[in-house]
């Protein structure tokens, strides 16, 4: 029978069969496997056995290697130990007279199977009466062996359940022996950040914003699980006492981890009912002051007319022309960087007679804007118009993982920056604050300036209503920047 087809007697039909390894027969529940084909022809019968065996094979492999326990199985064990001990502990204060909660009640079925063993309850009542004998010490000594065998049942019925590795069944014993030696597990769980995940993902979630927040609540975890605290106000306040960072960013945390919260409380059915009486652990807490960077709570320094030409040109002494264009459309559009690394040729445009930028939406609605070209930067589109590959106006060397175009000249201009002298309180982003400040300081109205720049004025008549400035007046207040010289 090497290729394991067999056909019974008096019957054309063909059948697969394999006979179970004796090691793991017990956990098959079964010597031999057998299968009908469903033909009489053996050239089909040839083919068809083959994905059959492979199935059994695999189950056979299966129950050799076992099957791993659940993420967090090690608290539920000692928590399950615990619960049994301390049940017959309150059944020995009840001997005494001492008020202790009501037993827990015996599963029905479970009940039922073991009275319908007549053996199995000749022993138990053998067993009871041995005790019961000898008085209140009987009753007590009865309490503390049936304790002792209901716990010692654990390692069983996990085992059979689980069909455990032998390894895992020697740190099983191992836990239930030395349960102070495991820490508490983090319910912030692996299994249940990745459903977190799937969830703001689903929601239209801003993937670097998602990957930040998912990874504080990884370190949140791993903070957990190394210190051996549960999940409540006063671990989430050791915990940023641990971290060296700044108010704000200890806010970011915070934010997190309500989030996080908000959504476990309402969507994860588990979490719901463990702490439905829990307050949110991540509000109401007083950051500690300091640490983080040193310019933390510093505000942002403006580049002069100067400064820009003093790092422009050391862009170009560097040979990166893309940069030395990139810190020009900074001083003249106060842009984000993200913004004019996604400049094509096509988003130049023409409305009215006058050439304008046209940027998508990106960080809020009112990013999507159109904006007069500065006379002083005409010259320069027109050259990257031209000499543009790939369609975009500035060329990069590298994406990041969420598609920014902006990661790799952004950090060349960081090493500039700093080679040039300046504090790390200048940023590509302080363009932005020096073009909104010059064109308040030239009286530029502050709605058309902030419809200029891609901010929300807060007004709604300006937001709601409003269709904005025309082309000429937004032309007429970007002109008023100075040029570069």
């Amino acid at each position: 029978m090497a290729d394991n087809l067999i056909q019974k007697s008096g019957e054309s039909t063909w059948y697969v069969r394999l006979q179970v390894p004796s090691d793991v027969q017990h956990k098959l529940g079964a010597k031999v496997l057998i299968k009908s084909l469903k033909t009489g022809l053996r050239r089909e019968a040839m083919e068809r056995r083959l994905p059959i065996l492979a199935t059994w094979k695999a189950q056979i492999k299966a129950a050799r290697q076992g099957t791993p326990l659940p993420e967090g199985w090690q608290h539920d064990v000692i928590s399950l130990n615990a619960d049994i001990g301390q049940m017959f502990e309150n059944q020995k204060l009840a001997l005494v007279g001492i008020s202790a909660p009501p037993p827990v009640l015996v599963d029905p079925t479970v009940e039922a199977r073991m009275k319908s063993n007549p053996r199995l309850v000749a022993a138990f009542e053998k067993f009871v009466k041995d005790h019961l004998k000898d008085g209140m010490a009987g009753n007590v000594r009865l309490m503390d062996e049936m304790s002792k065998d209901f716990q010692s049942l654990i390692p069983k019925l996990l085992s059979r359940r689980f069909n455990l590795p032998a390894d895992q069944q020697v740190e099983v014993n191992d836990v239930l022996a030395n349960p102070s030696r495991y820490k508490a597990r983090s319910p912030i769980t692996t299994a249940r950040l990745k459903t977190y995940r799937e969830f703001r993902d689903s929601r239209g979630g801003a993937p670097k914003h998602v990957d930040q927040q998912v990874g504080k609540m990884e370190r949140l975890s791993d903070f957990l699980k190394n210190e051996g605290l549960p999940l409540n106000f006063d671990a989430v306040d050791a915990w940023l006492n641990s971290m060296n960072r700044s108010p704000a960013t200890l806010s970011q945390y915070l934010m997190a981890g309500t989030s996080f919260w908000n959504w476990a409380m309402k969507y994860d059915g588990t979490w719901r009912v463990e702490y439905k009486d829990k307050v949110n652990p991540f509000k109401g807490h007083d950051l500690p002051q300091g640490g983080g960077s040193e310019t933390a709570g510093q505000e942002r320094q403006i580049y002069t007319q100067d400064d820009t030409l003093k790092l422009r040109q050391a862009a170009l002494d560097n040979k990166d022309k893309p940069l030395a264009d990139l810190i020009a459309l900074g001083w003249y559009t106060g842009a984000r960087i993200e913004e004019l690394c996604q400049l094509r040729k096509d988003s130049v445009i023409t409305v009215d007679g006058i050439r304008c930028f046209d940027f998508p939406k990106s960080k809020s609605k009112a990013s999507k804007r159109v904006v007069p070209i500065h006379p002083g930067l005409l010259t320069t589109i027109d050259r990257l118009c031209e000499e543009s590959t790939d369609s975009f106006l500035i060329p990069t060397s590298s994406h990041d993982h969420y598609g920014k175009r902006s990661h790799a000249i952004s950090k060349a201009f960081g090493r500039l920056r700093t080679a040039a002298g300046f504090s790390k309180l200048y940023v590509f982003h302080s363009f932005r604050h020096t073009v909104v400040t010059k064109l308040i300081r030239a009286d530029v109205p502050d709605a058309l300036a902030k419809e200029l720049v891609g901010h929300e004025t807060g007004s709604v008549t300006h937001d709601v209503y409003s269709k904005g400035a025309s082309t000429a007046q937004k032309l007429a207040a970007i002109s008023k920047l100075p040029a570069l010289h």
